[in-house]
Order: structure tokens, then sequence, then C-alpha cells
């Protein structure tokens, strides 16, 4: 008994020390309670009886970041058509892009995983990464309030803003694959998608092929997320050969608007 005594406060300042580690990479003290709940992903909390999940955060975050990206597009591009805006805010807020950004906080080292997804690389898991950042957005707004929230999404996303700007018809890539296709003849582009997992976690992989040859393959949690990579990995093989074939380079690999 007195060694199960002495064990709890270590494991309490073991959690203390390591929120004040993310406190000061996100650079807000938030109530410990919410904070814990925010990085408490199901499978841990399902394994430790059914204690309360990130879920709910996760859902306000993303509608935090929605907003704050959208105003912040609306506001710095005041000759962008609707269409243009949804493309370049859908660039910023893929899981991909959430889950770059949560891997510079080294987010996954602050999971609350259960041994399961421990063991197959939870950690660095896009669609965990992505989604306990949103939830970890939703913490900060809820604790903190919409300026906190604001100033910690444009901290953490302007970067990524700045990139997706320039990525031209690139902030489409499937629209971008079948004008490419287009242009040398090569028929139109063709999805293949298959799907694994449960269904409240499923992956899609496309398979992009173009004159009934296969150029690029992607992954996401949705069949458009999917669809998307896979059109920009048989765009990028494409435009390879076809400036291999003139001897030049298009900066950056990506279209230019």
């Amino acid at each position: 008994m007195p060694h199960a005594r002495r064990s709890q406060p270590q494991a309490s300042e073991d959690t203390a020390s390591s929120l004040a580690i993310l406190e000061g990479r996100l650079g807000y003290r938030l109530e410990p309670a919410l904070l814990v709940r925010a990085l408490t992903h199901r499978s841990f909390a399902y394994e430790n009886g059914g204690l309360p999940t990130n879920e709910r955060l996760e859902f306000l975050g993303d509608s935090v970041l929605g907003l704050v990206v959208t105003d912040t597009l609306y506001r710095r591009h005041p000759d962008l058509a609707e269409g243009q805006l949804a493309k370049l805010r859908a660039a910023v807020v893929q899981a991909r892009a959430l889950a770059e950004v949560a891997r510079e906080l080294d987010l996954g080292a602050f999971v609350r995983l259960g041994r399961g997804e421990e063991g197959t690389g939870g950690r660095n898991k896009a669609s965990i990464l992505a989604d306990t950042l949103e939830a970890v957005i939703g913490a900060v707004y809820l604790d903190q309030g919409l300026d906190a929230a604001d100033e910690l999404v444009h901290r953490l996303f302007d970067p990524v803003i700045e990139r997706s700007s320039n990525l031209g018809a690139g902030l489409d890539w499937k629209t971008s694959l079948q004008e490419l296709s287009a242009a040398e003849g090569l028929g139109v582009p063709e999805y293949v998608i298959a799907e694994s997992g449960p269904d409240h976690e499923k992956t899609f992989t496309a398979a992009a092929r173009v004159g009934g040859e296969t150029y690029g393959t992607g992954t996401g949690r949705s069949k458009k997320e999917a669809e998307q990579q896979a059109a920009e990995t048989a765009w990028r093989a494409i435009r390879a050969a076809i400036d291999g074939r003139n001897g030049t380079t298009t900066a950056g690999g990506a279209p230019v608007a």
C-alpha cells in the first residue's frame, strides 16, 4: 500500500510536467483536465473504462480552425472567387497539412493511446495527429476564448496558408491531372478505390489510372482525399516524363497558375 501511495504522485507529476512542455509550445496554460481530454484518443478511453474522449473537442476545434482559416483567406484574397477560396481552404485544413503541423509540435508524444494503437505506430498516424490537433484547438477556444484560438491558428497555420496560396492549379490535383492528360492525349483519368479498417475509422486507397496505366496512388480518411493524393502523384509522374522528354523542369514540381 505505501508503494501505491508514492507512485500516484509521481505519475501525476510526470503528467503535469508533460502538459507543461506542451503548453509551452502552444503558448497557453490550459485547465489541466481539459487539455488531458484533448489528448485522449478513443483507444485509450475504451481500454481504461470508458473515459471521455477528445472527439467532441475535435468537432469543436475543426469548426474553429475552419472559421479562422476562412476569415484569413477571405481577407487576404479579395479577388478570388468562392470556388478558389474553397479549394485553398481545403488545402490548408486537409489531414496531411494538419498532421505536419502536429509533428512540428511533436504532438504525437503527448497523445494518450491504447495499447493497440501504440503498437501500430499510432503516434505518427496522420489521422490521429490531425484529430488531436483539432481537439487541442478546441480546448484553447473553450479555455482561453476565440482571440487566443485565432492567435494560435495563425501562428501554426500561416506558413501553411502561404504555401497553399502558391500552389496554383495544384489546389485541385484531379482537375490538374485531367487537364494534363487531355493535353497529352492520354485519355480521361480513372480512380480505383479500395478501403480498409473498421467503419468508424476507414482508410481509403486510390490508384490513378490514365490510358489503362497506373501513374500514382494515394491514401486518406475519405475517398476524395485519397483521390487527390493519387492525382497529385500521377500528375507529378506524367509531368516529370514530359519535362524529361523536353529537357525542361517545372519550378517546385507543381503547376503555376
